[in-house]
């Protein structure tokens, strides 16, 4: 039996990077997916059809996760659409990254709206569906920039950082009723938008990794997997760093 068998995930951003990469790994296990977008509806309809392959229920939803109603429509949708909520993972995320100096209060508040706020607006509307049930997998995508911190990225750091704590206070409040909460920090992923950079700099980044490579998608996908699966029925208000080693 696959690990989601009959499974219902909401997956915000999922139509690239990591996002993607999970919402894949997801319906090869069985899960019915509901995702977020905000491209085009022809692309939503295009990774739609993608997760379809896999013989699962897939539908896209374009809606912005950092405003509060239309994340308590977008879980309503979903419930009318499925009939349930059984997984959450809060990905949806951007960077404007500038010294402090130069930090703009746009920049500092498109941030942690999209990154922060969102993670609340979706996690307090899940909640309804997933104490009906009492049972729900709640996954939260950090950064191990929120743990370390990082220069010219104190938006991002703040954010991050916020998921931890937000991530940890939640599986308190929520435990009881057999809903877990648990956080990811990836560390230097190697995706699309690492392939334009220098290959020196990636070269430079995958040197101070134990490992000597940079992660992949695939390695983020699988920790989501274990998280939003059975098997860690028993971990609860964790952070899972996926980095090689880097913060060791």
């Amino acid at each position: 039996m696959k690990l989601l068998e009959g499974k219902i995930a909401l997956i915000t951003g999922a139509s690239r990077g990591i996002g993607h990469g999970i919402a894949l790994k997801f319906a090869e296990q069985g899960a019915n997916i509901a995702f977020t977008y905000l491209a085009s509806v022809e692309k939503g309809e295009a990774l739609a059809k993608e997760l379809e392959a896999f013989g699962i229920k897939a539908k896209g939803y374009r809606s912005d996760a950092s405003d509060f109603k239309a994340a308590e429509e977008l879980v309503n949708s979903v419930v009318a659409d499925f009939g349930t909520l059984d997984i959450l993972i809060n990905n949806a995320g951007i960077t404007k990254d500038t010294l402090l100096m130069r930090m703009t209060e746009q920049q500092w508040d498109d941030v942690i709206n999209i990154n922060l706020k969102s993670v609340f607006n979706l996690t307090k509307a899940a909640q309804k569906p997933m104490l009906k049930q009492r049972k729900g997998a709640i996954v939260n995508l950090s950064s191990i920039i929120g743990i370390k911190g990082n220069a010219g990225q104190s938006n991002y750091a703040a954010s991050k950082a916020g998921i931890i704590g937000f991530t940890k206070s939640i599986a308190l409040e929520l435990g009881s009723r057999n809903i877990r909460s648990n956080a990811i920090a990836p560390g230097f992923i190697e995706t699309e938008m690492t392939d334009a950079l220098d290959p020196k700099i990636v070269e430079g980044w995958r040197a101070t990794i134990p490992m000597k490579r940079g992660g992949t998608i695939e390695d983020v996908a699988n920790t989501a997997l274990f998280l939003a699966s059975d098997m860690s029925a028993f971990v609860n208000g964790q952070v899972i760093n996926v980095c090689g080693g880097m913060l060791t």
